[in-house]
């Protein structure tokens, strides 16, 4: 009887691992390992859970590792409270369980920190057993996600002898979420957060979003926007706050949020937000002492201030320290943190935009209090497709400095493109800056380590909406998981996370994850040449960044518009970066600074983003710059019919319902991709006044034509 029951058990499994998915369980599926053998290995090794569970996170991370064994191995796996057999898996703290304590595994967590564990097979008392050991609650649970990744790839756990711990301590999300429930740049539907319904009807989704951060070593989330609304900081949403903090908290997520630097005007009813008068300094005290009263773990603030119409500490001719440092008192009895953005830029100044934050912030080095951490954009523009690493990074060597990387694709092709950013993000964070000598990588500078800061942080701009799979796109899921990945360690591979990822979302089948990753880790580079190939930057539509739009010019602001960055005419395209134009280049330590400037090393990839060049220019490979700009271009657009046929040739591997989800979706890429091509080359082509190459695709419509068109009600504005 029992082996018929485990038949139509496992015939279950099955039929419903191929059954439609609307993608909502993200990476965190649990459907049965369908490797026969290595199943048999699962459930040989893994028949028990020994855990107690005197608290919120390790009653949550029991439930996890019990549901995700019982739907992996495809039979329920029992909880056990006392005693072990050969096979338990013993979880837990030296406090919360005496097995782990009598193991005596002190001198291995002492070195892993308050996050980190540590999974190893130790034979007990002539049993045999999987250990998930840390010194906290939280750590336990990172543990069990990591033991389930291990299952979910189908990796073997019968020799286990694993310690692993953050790189960085603070691995935030940052929302940008109003509260009418639109998101800034998001192109997933409304915000998670149903203000309206708050504090009293709490969703499943809040949990479960809470799990899928948590599996990746998510710690905090800035739950609004920075362009930030003072009513968030009001007795009227502030139980709502305290009510996703308590969904939050044992998953070891604490919440954060925007601060508005008018607010002690426009709660406060003051006559001034001057961070130095006293009565500002007062206002801004007691409102986080009361904050503290709903959230006793809140995480502190988010700042944009004196950025983009946003205000600040130098509408009162103070700092952007002193701005900082008030909101920093305020938060330091409760170990609180501000992270204030260092995206910063006037219309007024006629400096290069690519300066402003450096001018802006270098000199304010030591300036800020200790619980300060300045978040700095990876570029020094605006989440380009491509950039060089912000020259802040390694410029100042007494204040932590947060990454700010952005999850969401504004700039990447939006709801509709299928690009996986962890490339983008490892390009950043490999980079050398060189200020204390080679091997000064962004990675060293964010983490702490190359000026020894206690505190460290990245920071990633959330993809998230209400949309049932989450992200809108699928693969907009695998950024969310890389970014977190990236956070808890930056030195993973873009293809292993890449791997990981699929193999857990999709299926663990071989010619399936080979032929996804090979999508995955080539989409970046297609889009960088499909939309601004050569070192073209900024050139996306209007306000909205949606499509094309390098004609774009005579705006309010210069720098919001595309011929501000590339200034084509007849004779030549580019910003001249060197010493001979703006001189941004020296901003950068000496042999970044000549690496980029002379055109001898300079990479084809950053050639327009520091020199402004003819279009007669000959490139290392003999074609000129017209001729190069034109096929890149051609090959970024084309790459759209290999990615179609790579997706269709993995039809029925997966759930019909996420197939065809991802293949309409490259349809619409694969006509956006060309539009991107046509209307690019209609317009170079009227300031070069160049013929196209041979085996150029000419533009389908007239230049005049894609300048026309008008976009209404784009999402992410």
């Amino acid at each position: 009887m029992k082996k018929r029951l485990l038949i139509l058990t496992l015939l279950f499994w099955n039929a419903t691992s191929l059954l439609a998915e609307s993608g909502y369980r993200l990476w965190m599926r649990y459907d049965l390992v369908i490797n026969e053998e290595q199943r048999g290995e699962y459930i040989n090794l893994l028949k028990n859970i020994a855990m107690k569970t005197p608290s919120a996170s390790l009653r949550a991370a029991s439930q996890e590792l019990e549901q995700g064994l019982s739907g992996l191995l495809g039979r329920k796996i029992p909880v056990v409270v006392s005693g072990i057999t050969a096979g338990s898996i013993v979880a837990g703290t030296p406090l919360s369980s005496t097995i782990i304590k009598g193991l005596k595994l002190n001198i291995r967590l002492e070195t892993l920190g308050e996050e980190g564990y540590l999974l190893s097979s130790i034979v007990y008392q002539s049993k045999k057993v999987t250990v998930i050991a840390a010194n906290s609650d939280i750590g336990v649970m990172y543990g069990v996600f990591h033991l389930l990744r291990l299952i979910q790839t189908n990796q073997s756990v019968s020799d286990l002898n694993i310690t692993d711990q953050p790189r960085l301590k603070y691995r935030v999300l940052n929302h940008w979420d109003n509260l009418d429930r639109t998101v800034e740049r998001g192109y997933a539907g409304f915000s998670l957060w149903n203000w309206h319904t708050l504090p009293g009807y709490v969703q499943q989704r809040y949990v479960d979003y809470a799990r899928a951060n948590a599996s990746i070593g998510i710690n905090g989330t800035v739950l609004t926007n920075v362009n930030a609304n003072s009513l968030i900081l009001t007795d009227e949403y502030l139980p709502k706050v305290a009510a996703i903090a308590n969904v939050l908290r044992p998953y070891g997520i604490k919440v954060y949020l925007t601060a508005r630097f008018s607010s002690p005007i426009e709660l406060g009813k003051l006559k001034t937000a001057d961070p130095l008068n006293e009565e500002v300094k007062k206002w801004w005290k007691d409102k986080t002492d009361e904050i503290y009263t709903y959230i006793p773990d809140f995480g502190g603030f988010l700042v944009k201030a004196n950025s983009e119409g946003q205000p600040g500490p130098q509408s009162y001719g103070r700092s952007h320290a002193d701005g900082a440092n008030v909101l920093a008192d305020a938060l330091a009895p409760h170990k609180g943190i501000v992270m204030w953005r260092a995206f910063v830029y006037s219309n007024d100044k006629p400096e290069d935009r690519f300066k402003q934050a450096f001018n802006e912030f270098k000199p304010l080095d030591g300036q800020f209090r200790a619980n300060v951490m300045v978040q700095v954009k990876n570029g020094p523009i605006d989440f380009q497709p491509r950039e060089p690493f912000s020259p802040l990074f390694g410029a100042m060597p007494k204040t932590p400095l947060m990454m700010e990387f952005q999850i969401t694709q504004e700039y990447l092709g939006q709801g509709t493109h299928l690009v996986y950013q962890a490339p983008l993000y490892k390009e950043v964070l490999d980079a050398d800056t060189y200020t204390k000598g080679k091997g000064s990588t962004v990675a060293k500078v964010i983490d702490g380590s190359l000026d020894n800061h206690s505190i460290s942080g990245m920071a990633g701009v959330a993809n998230i909406g209400d949309d049932l799979n989450w992200t809108g796109h699928l693969f907009g899921q695998s950024n969310w998981y890389a970014f977190g990945r990236l956070a808890w360690n930056h030195e993973l591979s873009s293809i292993a996370i890449a791997d990981e990822w699929t193999r857990m979302t999709f299926t663990n089948d071989t010619r399936f994850v080979q032929t996804v990753k090979g999508i995955m880790m080539n989409s970046r580079e297609n889009l960088v040449n499909y939309m601004t190939p050569l070192g073209l930057h900024h050139i996306m539509g209007w306000d909205h960044h949606y499509g094309p739009g390098p004609w774009i010019k005579d705006k309010p602001r210069a720098d919001w518009t595309a011929f501000y960055y590339h200034k084509a005419d007849r004779t030549a395209i580019g910003f001249d970066r060197t010493a001979s134009g703006s001189n941004a280049l020296s901003q950068y330590a000496p042999e970044v600074s000549s690496f980029y400037g002379d055109l001898k090393t300079c990479p084809p990839e950053y050639l327009l983003w520091f020199h402004r060049l003819p279009w007669t220019y000959q490139l290392k490979d003999g074609k000129s710059l017209w001729e190069s700009l034109c096929q890149r271009y051609q090959f970024g657009a084309a790459s759209m019919e290999g990615v179609q046929k790579d997706w269709n040739s993995i039809a029925g591997i997966i759930d019909q319902e996420r197939f065809e989800q991802v293949k309409m979706l490259l349809a619409i890429q694969k006509e956006e991709v060309w539009w991107w091509h046509d209307a690019c080359l209609a317009y170079f082509q009227s300031r070069s006044e160049l013929p196209f190459p041979a085996r150029i695709t000419a533009p389908k419509k007239s230049l005049e034509f894609y300048e026309n068109q008008v976009f209404h009600f784009v999402p992410g504005i």
